[in-house]
């Protein structure tokens, strides 16, 4: 039945999975997507939407790098929001409201018009390992399929547990089985294992809803979209979210079931992420709120499913229906589904290198919540960097890694296998101490040369970069040759409350000043004769703004990187043997042997390794 040895072989096809199998298949790898139900190809299993606070930057950077997130949420999007507008550009995150079913469609449509790539249904129970390298997996029917290199991505299924009340039962999402076997093999073969929480509310009937007790939450008056190449189009028509919030009555009827709760009553002893709990844990930890925020999600244009946002729970179906039924608006809520919990094995990440392949095992990739990790973004990223690698590999070429300064991506999995994690871990844009230069506007411009190198962005998606690198660049200039008189400025400098200026003077610097802004500089004659002129677009505009406007902090947090990059380069043997230094802290020596860095920079961001530490260590390799 499968006679041929693949490339490599995908387990499971979530987020993680389905780009892991595109990546390594656009490259030119045969590869093999394996899943326990091919309906369910990159389900969006708690909220439908993508993006959000710097999990919209690692969209765009999937994007930019050659992978399909981005157009799969251009393509399925019934709403866009970009948060944070108020702040800085650092801070600002594309977010998408999605339609379900669409996405997990368009997903299973770009994948199957993917050269390359097979799809196989069946579960995987273990895998084919000799001399400490994977050859291969083996289904639950006692199939071994041959392979080069295989990726695991099996979100919650390893073990899954569903938590509802004082009922649990095996399951990887709700009316799934779980996976068995896998996680009993790796630690045979000398992995660590834990178990982790996360949790998903309940499914109500948009019908029963009274949306005008509700505050309206539309899109974007002016809507953008995530995929940089012009296939997919901003949004015309959006859906509206609503909000609407508990109450005191509704904590006191929650807690009423806090002795059926698994969160409460010891059958839960994993740790649930910590930045999106559940209500029984909000109503618990900030006993002194009496109210919390629900967002009110549409599932899609045309179904009448809801998605309860903010009201994650396990506790029984009787307590969360009487609750919700308190909540303004949900007086005659109906049910679809009531929320669950669910507990999972994971891998603690620092088994790692940071292509994402296993220490133990060559050849074994991991990818997604079996890393620690939460969320779609964040899953789909470690699926693109492991399909990269798994491919690479497989044809003798050198890794593919990112660093800090480069992407949230090599943020997010420097996290992991440096630091490793012991409750779910989510993406912020306060883990980026670059964040300034890795915004969402130029992903582009930082990766997209890269994804052109591995094979994965085209010719016409370098093209689009450059034009746009070069339009701005020009614009740019434009600001700092360009002189304004005094008769021309000042009147917009006044009518925003901005001191005058008392003689000619370049663009650029009227430009910079904090409460100047594109709208204004362009009742200039010269600036708006220059766009119409050279025809630009929003985001050669938005992008020469934030040059302008920010130049001088982009230019010191390059410095700042620029110098921290030095010790990148300075690298440890493999293997290296730390208990020989003994000015070193034991704690020190005992970190670094666990997770064993491949560079000095990277020992340095290993919690329990001091400044100090580090000098001994360069001392004594001579540094």
């Amino acid at each position: 039945m499968f006679n041929e040895i693949y490339d490599v072989i995908v387990v499971g096809a979530g987020h993680a999975g389905s780009e892991a199998a595109a990546a390594a298949a656009n490259m030119g790898s045969k590869t093999l997507l394996v899943t326990m139900n091919l309906q369910n190809i990159a389900q969006m299993s708690c909220n439908p939407a993508m993006g959000g606070i710097a999990k919209g930057q690692i969209v765009r950077e999937i994007d930019a790098l050659g992978g399909y997130s981005g157009i799969v949420s251009d393509t399925s999007a019934i709403q866009f929001k970009m948060l944070n507008k108020s702040k800085g550009p650092a801070m600002w995150s594309p977010r998408v409201q999605s339609d379900r079913m669409r996405f997990a469609e368009d997903w299973r449509m770009l994948l199957e018009g993917t050269p390359n790539l097979d799809f196989y249904q069946e579960m995987v129970s273990g895998l084919v390992v000799e001399n400490h390298k994977v050859v291969g997996v083996k289904t639950s029917l006692g199939i071994e399929i041959k392979a080069k290199s295989v990726v695991l991505t099996n979100g919650t299924f390893l073990n899954g547990l569903i938590h509802i009340g004082d009922k649990n039962f095996g399951g990887g999402r709700a009316g799934e089985r779980a996976a068995t076997g896998i996680t009993e093999q790796l630690v045979n073969l000398g992995f660590d294992s834990g178990r982790m929480k996360t949790g998903t509310p309940p499914r109500v009937d948009g019908r029963s809803l009274d949306y005008s007790k509700m505050i309206e939450q539309p899109g974007d008056g002016n809507p953008e979209k995530f995929s940089y190449l012009d296939i997919t189009k901003p949004l015309e028509n959006q859906r509206s979210c609503h909000m609407t919030y508990t109450s005191l009555e509704v904590h006191d009827l929650l807690r009423e079931g806090f002795d059926r709760s698994p969160m409460f009553n010891g059958r839960i002893k994993s740790l649930g992420p910590r930045y999106c709990p559940s209500i029984e844990d909000k109503i618990n930890r900030f006993a002194d709120k009496d109210r919390h925020q629900l967002f009110i999600e549409p599932e899609g244009w045309n179904t009448c499913e809801v998605y309860v946002n903010g009201f994650s729970t396990s506790l029984p179906e009787d307590i969360q229906f009487k609750a919700l039924r308190s909540v303004v608006g949900f007086e005659n809520v109906k049910f679809f589904r009531p929320g669950y919990a669910i507990e999972y094995d994971y891998f603690p990440p620092t088994q790692l290198k940071h292509t994402l392949e296993t220490k133990l095992v060559e050849g074994l990739y991991f990818a997604g919540q079996i890393n620690g990790t939460t969320g779609y973004e964040e899953a789909a990223s470690q699926g693109l960097m492991a399909g990269i690698n798994a491919s690479l590999k497989v044809q003798e070429k050198d890794p593919f890694t990112l660093k800090r300064d480069e992407a949230y991506i090599g943020v997010l999995v420097d996290d992991l296998i440096t630091k490793g994690t012991e409750e779910p871990y989510r993406m912020f844009t306060s883990r980026a101490e670059y964040r300034t230069l890795l915004r969402q506007d130029n992903a582009d411009l930082r990766l997209t040369p890269k994804g052109f190198e591995l094979g994965l962005a085209s010719q016409k998606r370098l093209k689009r970069m450059e034009e746009k690198h070069e339009a701005a660049e020009k614009f740019v200039n434009f600001f700092e040759t360009q002189s304004v008189k005094p008769e021309e400025i000042n009147p917009i400098l006044e009518d925003k409350k901005s001191s005058p200026v008392k003689q000619s003077g370049k663009l650029f610097k009227v430009f910079a000043r904090p409460n100047i802004e594109m709208e204004d500089v362009r009742k200039v004659e010269s600036v708006e004769a220059y766009i119409q002129d050279n025809n630009l677009d929003r985001e050669v505009i938005e992008q020469t703004e934030i040059q302008v406007k920010y130049a001088g902090y982009i230019a010191k947090e390059k410095n700042n990187a620029d110098k921290l990059t030095r010790l990148e380069y300075v690298k440890i043997p493999e293997n290296f043997d730390y208990s020989q230094i003994k000015s070193m802290s034991f704690e020190a020596r005992e970190k670094l042997k666990k997770i064993q860095p491949t560079t000095v920079s990277q020992a340095s961001r290993i919690s329990g390794v001091s400044p100090n530490d580090i000098s001994v260590l360069l001392v004594y390799m001579g540094r």
